[in-house]
């Protein structure tokens, strides 16, 4: 029996393409860099009419930009506020590393000082992105303050402000960052990737010689796309938060929430019943009807490919039980003494049933 040509091949691509390129060429990157260059045009024109603020030092404006311009207006307004914070923290220190040197101490040991308490306090997590300005900004004023201190680290943090606010200002006007499409299409891919495995697994059964190293190799591979996607539904999730494009539309996040929640625990049992199937080079009899089990596979499949608001939902939902419930009349009964560990056709007839009964579940919450 030939293998069926792998689904997951195309995603499995894609997944590469994505990490290795990242997002340099994409659409919401390329908006992203748009922003934060007109942001930061803006802040350096203006920075000069910053009140208590020295025009010297203008060039910490888009600086600002830069520490607060995120793919998303909340993190960006939340880096934007860490970042200052860790600043005004620096500047502290930088003037107890001025103060001793002033008493006397070196200029060498005053300078080792504010570094190690810069970095010391940049452990303090939440500072998020503002850990790493704690230490920069404590050298910054001892280092370059020169005979002005006061007027340095006014201006300094008047003007990193005055960029912050320009770059969150910046992200709420100018094309505000909605990723809630971007998260639906990406969960689909996921759902494109599961039904793969399960096809490729339903090969193995068939054929009821597994191959371990594509089975576990399936397995890392929706393991490494369930980390990405939930990535994307998280920033997706967050890019609702204080912006105006995402009134009236609380259906796409609540329908990518309810299927994330599914797909998770899908991928999650798929992964589990790979590894179960590739523990052995045969089946054999603890394995049950290999037909059956192909044919149980099969329908699950079908099932997963199946959209959750789609007609024919119900009717694949019973296919798969009574696929389900054949294959698992072919499996021997666990003795009363003997170990349910060793009895892999129940295992995979139980994770069978657990994915059909959360596919079930969507499909009822999304009706």
């Amino acid at each position: 029996m030939s293998r069926t040509p792998p689904r997951l091949t195309a995603a499995q691509v894609a997944l590469g393409i994505r990490r290795a390129g990242g997002d340099v060429f994409t659409t919401r990157r390329l908006i992203l860099a748009l922003k934060t260059a007109v942001a930061a045009a803006i802040a350096w024109f203006f920075a000069p009419l910053v009140p208590f603020a020295d025009a010297e030092y203008s060039y910490y404006a888009p600086l600002g930009v830069l520490v607060s311009m995120y793919p998303t207006v909340a993190d960006s307004l939340r880096a934007g506020i860490q970042s200052l914070i860790g600043l005004a923290c620096g500047i502290a220190i930088g003037f107890g590393g001025l103060a001793l040197v002033a008493a006397g101490t070196p200029g060498i040991a005053g300078l080792a000082l504010v570094v190690l308490v810069g970095v010391a306090l940049g452990g303090i997590r939440a500072l998020g992105v503002g850990r790493d300005w704690v230490a920069l900004a404590g050298l910054f004023v001892l280092l370059l303050s020169k005979n002005d201190p006061d007027g340095f680290s006014s201006s300094y943090l008047a003007t990193m402000a005055f960029g912050v606010l320009v770059g969150v200002v910046a992200n709420v006007v100018l094309v505000p960052p909605l990723y809630l499409q971007s998260a639906r299409d990406r969960l689909s891919e996921l759902r494109a990737a599961v039904v793969a495995a399960l096809d490729r697994a339903a090969d193995s059964a068939g054929e009821g010689e597994p191959d371990a190293g594509s089975l576990r190799e399936d397995g890392d591979a929706l393991a490494e796309m369930a980390m990405a996607v939930a990535a994307d539904v998280d920033e997706a999730s967050r890019s609702e938060r204080a912006n105006i494009r995402a009134r009236g539309i609380g259906g796409v996040r609540d329908e990518n929430a309810q299927r994330w929640w599914g797909l998770e625990r899908a991928t999650y049992l798929t992964r589990d019943l790979l590894d179960v199937l590739a523990q052995h080079d045969r089946l054999d009899e603890r394995h049950g009807d290999p037909a059956l089990l192909e044919a149980a596979l099969r329908r699950v499949a079908e099932l997963m490919a199946t959209p959750p608001v789609d007609d024919e939902m119900g009717e694949r939902v019973d296919a798969a039980w009574q696929s389900i419930d054949a294959y698992a009349a072919s499996v021997p009964a666990v003795e009363g003494t003997g170990d349910p560990h060793h009895q892999p056709g129940v295992w995979l007839a139980a994770t069978l049933g657990r994915i059909t009964d959360i596919s079930r579940r969507v499909s009822a919450a999304l009706a």
